[in-house]
């Protein structure tokens, strides 16, 4: 299994972004998946997670009505749609799969989390 970030880079205050992770060796439609942000100096977050067998979704307040987490499940992808970004979102963004749900994704992930990917830097400039 393996799970390959991409799509990170430079954009300005306000801009849009969208980032993929490629779940490669897994069946999407049986996990729940996550992204994850861990800016310089801090902790790595969960900031929003969709479990694929009952299609619930969660954000973190501070993501909310800006970002956006889908799914291709055909192409086995999934996504995260940034708008509105600002300066504090820049960090390194994970991709995350686990079997047991958005609600152990979202509170055990340091505790043990079935995938990670390796992570891709958006720098969101001022």
């Amino acid at each position: 299994v393996q799970l390959v970030e991409s799509g990170g880079g430079f954009v300005e205050a306000g801009g849009s972004l969208r980032l993929s992770c490629e779940a490669a060796g897994l069946k999407l439609e049986n996990y729940a998946v996550g992204w994850f942000r861990q800016t310089p100096g801090s902790e790595r977050e969960a900031i929003c997670d969709l479990t694929h067998s009952d299609g619930s979704v969660f954000y973190a307040d501070d993501v909310k009505e800006r970002f956006t987490i889908s799914s291709d499940i055909a192409k086995s992808m999934v996504y995260l749609d940034m708008h509105n970004v600002k300066p504090e979102d820049t960090g390194v963004y994970y991709c995350a799969a686990d079997r047991r749900g958005g609600h152990w994704i979202r509170h055990f992930f340091n505790v043990d989390m079935g995938y990670w990917g390796k992570g891709t830097l958006v720098t969101v400039s001022s």
